[in-house]
């Protein structure tokens, strides 16, 4: 029988349990507990785990099966998304205000007043971002911030985290940037973690976790 695995902070970075050993009910849901430190975040990541907890919340770890990907290949780009690239009106950055975005991220929204991007976790990222290890793309309109994402990169997988917008398709902007900067960035996979129909609309899709698995290893 499954069961829950709790950490502590005294655990080391890389205590966590095996991927296959995570809930049915809630799917995915893997251990609790720990902290947010830069290594242990880094060491989940490595194992194709994800913190996602609201405030008030125990610090809560999660390895979805199956998992939602895109392949940069497979990018969706609509008519009406090419007609918005091709106008000009926005500009894309890399790694300019990964604060701002997080922040950015972390507002509530219509129809989902609490929000995950805690205080806590908007300075573990800031503390990964300013260690070289998690990035952002920033879209912009008339010098002012309308859209952008952020995730972790490690190794030749990126890791999205999450996106906003608060224009039409600044969100999607970033995220063409974002696929557009893979071969650079060495990137082969981007991991989206939890299904959405906004991500569907792009390209991506769900590969089974041991899959999933399989290209960490590589």
């Amino acid at each position: 029988m499954k069961r829950l695995t709790w950490l502590s902070a005294q655990d080391p970075p890389d205590h966590f349990p095996p991927i296959e050993q995570a809930l049915e009910d809630p799917p995915g849901l893997l251990a609790g507990g720990g902290d947010l430190s830069a290594e242990r975040l880094l060491a989940a990541y490595r194992r194709g785990i994800f913190p996602w907890y609201s405030h008030g919340q125990p610090v809560l770890w999660w390895s979805p099966q199956p998992r939602e990907v895109l392949f940069p290949a497979e990018l969706h780009v609509s008519r009406s998304l090419r007609k918005t690239l091709a106008s000009g009106r926005f500009t894309v950055t890399h790694d300019q205000a990964f604060a701002q975005v997080i922040a950015a991220c972390a507002e509530a929204r219509a129809r989902q007043p609490g929000t995950w991007i805690t205080a806590q976790m908007q300075a573990a990222y800031i503390e990964l971002h300013r260690r070289g290890s998690a990035h952002s793309f920033e879209t912009w309109q008339d010098g002012a911030l309308v859209g952008g994402l952020y995730g972790v990169a490690v190794g030749r997988l990126f890791c999205g985290e999450s996106m906003f917008s608060r224009v039409a398709d600044a969100s999607k902007v970033a995220l063409v940037a974002l696929v557009a900067a893979c071969p650079a960035l060495g990137v082969e996979l981007i991991d989206c973690q939890m299904p959405s129909p906004h991500l569907r609309s792009l390209g991506s899709r769900p590969i089974a976790r041991s899959q999933f698995a399989t290209y960490l290893r590589r």
